[in-house]
């Protein structure tokens, strides 16, 4: 586990506070998802009320991505076609992608990123429908939001983000290692405390924290992200400014039932999956 000065915490903690906020429609929904007794349709009140959400949501549910035999015409439908985890997930995901600057002065490519994160999210999403204790669509958009603290860095940190991007471009290094040197900490940790602060569930925070200390999380859907996640940067499916291709270590093989390589070569569908990330990259 890092530690860190205090000085550093609370620059980083100004950082995060700095990013804006979701919509009040979208804040209602992670309310919902904590609420025990939240029904598919309170779900659909709260997204009916934000028109914008409401047409991004159709959007993606008409499209090639899902598929679906008939038109989808209102949010209700979608629940009842796609169900609430999906829509929800849905939800959140549109609203983060939202929230991408379309500059920085780091230099960080935000384009080539999104690519990265949504293809590492739609992976996963692929692993955890083989595996029993990670739900698809959590494990989607915890893939998608994995990589978040870097957005934190190139808009508040840009010159130290552009250092560590530089040495990793330099000698082929992790970018945490670099940011751990540039910054003081890495992007793992801020992203934790950024989907921390918009008050997304434990085991997501958990996830996202835990990239870089692996020993610590011994979970289905941290396995499924973390593979993703490499699976995503050796096939060159975007790219989120780190070059390094992590092995998979051994609790997380076992849970997947193989190597890095072997689950690319055993996953037909991967390419499918840069494709659909590259479709909700233009909704």
């Amino acid at each position: 586990m890092q530690t860190m000065s205090p000085e550093l915490s609370q620059k980083l903690t100004n950082a995060v506070d700095r990013m804006p906020a979701f919509p009040k429609s979208v804040q209602k929904v992670l309310e919902l998802t904590r609420d025990v007794n939240c029904t598919p349709k309170d779900l659909v009140q709260v997204i009916d009320k934000d028109p914008v959400v409401t047409v991004k949501i159709l959007k993606v549910v008409n499209s090639a991505y899902y598929s679906l035999p008939k038109q989808i015409t209102s949010v209700n439908h979608a629940v009842v076609y796609l169900g609430f985890n999906t829509i929800k997930n849905l939800a959140l995901g549109i609203a983060a992608i939202g929230m991408l600057p379309k500059e920085n002065a780091a230099g960080f490519d935000v384009e080539q990123y999104l690519l990265h994160s949504l293809s590492t999210a739609g992976i996963a999403r692929q692993l955890a429908m083989q595996l029993d204790d990670a739900d698809p669509m959590d494990c989607f958009i915890a893939g998608l939001l994995h990589d978040f603290g870097k957005v934190v860095f190139a808009q508040f940190m840009p010159h130290e983000f552009r250092q560590a991007l530089e040495m990793c471009r330099a000698d082929g290094s992790s970018l945490h290692q670099a940011l751990r040197q540039t910054v003081g900490t890495d992007h793992a940790v801020v992203g934790a405390m950024l989907v921390e602060k918009w008050r997304f569930e434990r085991g997501l925070i958990d996830t996202i924290s835990h990239q870089y200390d692996i020993e610590q999380l011994d979970t289905d859907s941290f396995a499924c992200v973390f593979a993703a996640n490499q699976i995503s940067k050796k096939l060159a499916f975007g790219f989120g400014g780190n070059p390094y291709v992590h092995a998979l270590p051994p609790q997380i093989a076992r849970r997947l039932g193989g190597t890095l390589d072997e689950l690319i070569a055993s996953n037909a569908s991967l390419n499918a999956a840069f494709e659909d990330a590259k479709l909700f990259a233009r909704m």
